[in-house]
């Protein structure tokens, strides 16, 4: 019994790695699919956190959650593409929706935790990163 329950075995953490990657990104692509397509209906009421402009707001709300969130599911670049999406989710949680309850805020919440978790383990041996390092 104790062989099934605290055996470590490689392989099972890089498919977990692979597919939390693969996972988050598909779930945050619509996200910033929708943003991309409503650009100029969005750019002007965006809300505007950083205090850079709503379009400018935008577009990096755009850049993170399609483009970082493309690169980490394929894992490429992946802990270079995490750090967007770490801010992202970040400025979501914590000012956007700071006064929200938390079943408004808690999808920010549960991104920013996977992408916690990839940033310290890395993408794993199924990624583009680790193609690369070979």
């Amino acid at each position: 019994m104790k062989k099934y329950l605290f055996h470590y075995k490689p392989i099972a953490t890089d498919i977990g790695l692979l597919l939390l990657r693969v996972g988050f990104a598909l779930l945050l692509l619509p996200y910033g699919w929708e943003k991309f397509a409503n650009y100029a209906a969005w750019s002007n009421d965006f809300p505007d956190p950083l205090h850079v402009g709503p379009a400018f707001s935008l577009a990096l709300c755009i850049f993170a959650e399609l483009i970082c969130a493309a690169l980490v599911g394929i894992g490429l670049f992946t802990r270079l593409a995490l750090i967007p999406l770490l801010i992202n989710m970040s400025v979501i949680f914590f000012v956007v929706h700071q006064q929200d309850p938390f079943k408004d805020k808690e999808h920010g919440l549960f991104f920013l935790i996977a992408y916690v978790v990839l940033m310290l383990t890395g993408p794993g041996r199924y990624s583009a990163d680790a193609v690369i390092k070979k």
